[in-house]
């Protein structure tokens, strides 16, 4: 008897091969499956109910009573070793959510309703001063990365900001887009703030100014942004700038414009729109009146759109600006008088006389500026950007370009059209 031994062709291995493969994928998968959930398991988890989420901040300059009260001495001492910096003390107030307490919906109201944040104040020396003494009167972890506003008191603001930014820099749970705002009077009273219109005011007073952004009141100017703005060479700050009404609301009353990291001043509401047109910033937003050429019949326009193309020139060793400003118009409100809008010999007269008017303002305002040697307009960095060759030579420092931006000549030229007469196109 004969034994044959056969072995297995080519396509046999090559099968057994696949087969094996095939099993050693499908045990990978079924061990994924299983070590999957150990995975996504929170193991460095922190519940928020077991922390102090701060929804807001305001920092305002100590009262007399307070100093007379003095502070608690927690992370210095008077004398000594540990004694406090030679600075000006500073009242915080900070805002935190109370868990359980800020619903989804609508409030139901009764009796027993509990308040949905709960505001606390100390006395510090600097803001990082300031949340160790509030994580000393609070039970939970404090945590930032809530953060929504900061209101700064405009007294506070014009001593600077530099301090305040450096430390919330520093905090990895802060975000960016943040609001930092300035208020005219002492800004603790906005902690406490109860709009009828949302029921946490923090909520409530960044949405009105994100909602400016929006409509085009008020150029994007969140946190991350100003930060950018007062660490350029060749650009300074601006805030928004809030007046308190009542206990029930407050009002978005003009834009604090800074020099270096210090408040100088303010630029009315109207003037806001005319800001926005020389920085191009678009959708367009405001209301402004004019009236008709060879009437006293006032309109009032409203602002839909902006386009502004900005040039630089270098002309005998002396940068140049030159801004063109297109400004889309629709004609809001026509009171009683005398003026076809019908006639498009007025329309065009109307918008020249937007065109003049747009001109003045904008030259006025540029002017202001380079009074205060503050550019909020940020030609510095245009300059800087397509001329790094006169920079790098003649400018270089922040403080060399508020020079140079004080005596610059600046060409302002705007076109408007007029688009709409009420519901009727032109």
């Amino acid at each position: 008897m004969v034994l044959v031994i056969r072995s297995p062709d080519c396509g046999e291995r090559q099968g057994s091969d696949v087969m094996n493969l095939d099993v050693g994928i499908k045990r990978l998968m079924v061990l994924f499956v299983f070590i999957l959930p150990w995975l996504a398991g929170c193991w460095d988890s922190n519940d928020l109910e077991s922390r102090a989420n701060v929804l807001a901040l305001a920092i305002d300059e100590p009262t007399a009573k307070d100093l007379e009260e003095g502070e608690d001495e927690i992370s210095h001492l008077q004398e000594g070793i540990f004694a406090p910096p030679e600075e000006d003390m500073i009242r915080v107030t900070a805002q935190v959510a109370v868990p359980g307490e800020i619903s989804l919906g609508p409030p139901q109201g009764g009796a027993n309703e509990a308040e949905p944040v709960w505001s606390l104040n100390v006395l510090a020396h600097s803001l990082e001063d300031a949340i160790s003494n509030l994580q000393q009167e609070i039970a939970e972890e404090l945590f930032l990365g809530q953060l929504r506003v900061v209101v700064i008191n405009e007294d506070v603001a014009k001593n600077g900001v530099d301090g305040f930014n450096e430390s919330l820099r520093r905090n990895a749970e802060i975000r960016r887009n943040a609001w930092m705002v300035v208020s005219q009077d002492e800004a603790s009273p906005f902690m406490d703030v109860s709009p009828q219109l949302e029921q946490v005011p923090t909520l409530y007073l960044s949405d009105m100014v994100e909602n400016a952004v929006d409509e085009g009141t008020f150029p994007d100017d969140f946190l991350g942004l100003f930060w950018r703005m007062i660490s350029s060479k060749g650009q300074d700050g601006y805030l928004p700038y809030l007046t308190l009404k009542t206990n029930e609301h407050f009002q978005l009353s003009g834009l604090a414009y800074f020099k270096g990291d210090q408040m100088l001043d303010t630029i009315e509401p109207a003037e806001i729109g005319t800001f926005m047109g020389i920085i191009g910033f678009d959708p367009g937003g405001y209301q402004f009146y004019s009236s008709i050429p060879d009437t006293d019949t006032p309109v009032l326009l409203d602002t839909i759109g902006r386009e502004t193309n900005i040039n630089t020139t270098i002309n005998d060793g002396k940068p140049c600006v030159s801004l063109d400003i297109r400004y889309d118009l629709l004609i809001q409100e026509l009171t009683e008088g005398s003026g076809n809008l019908q006639d498009p010999q007025v329309i065009e007269r109307l918008e020249k006389q937007t065109r003049k008017e747009n001109i003045e303002g904008a030259e006025q305002l540029i002017a202001d500026m380079q009074e205060e040697k503050s550019d909020i307009f940020g030609f510095g960095e245009f300059i800087r950007a397509k001329h790094p060759g006169y920079w790098n030579e003649e400018i270089g420092t922040a403080e060399r370009w508020r020079d140079v931006f004080q005596a610059m000549d600046v060409n302002v030229d705007v076109t408007t059209h007029i688009h709409r007469i009420g519901t009727q196109a032109t």
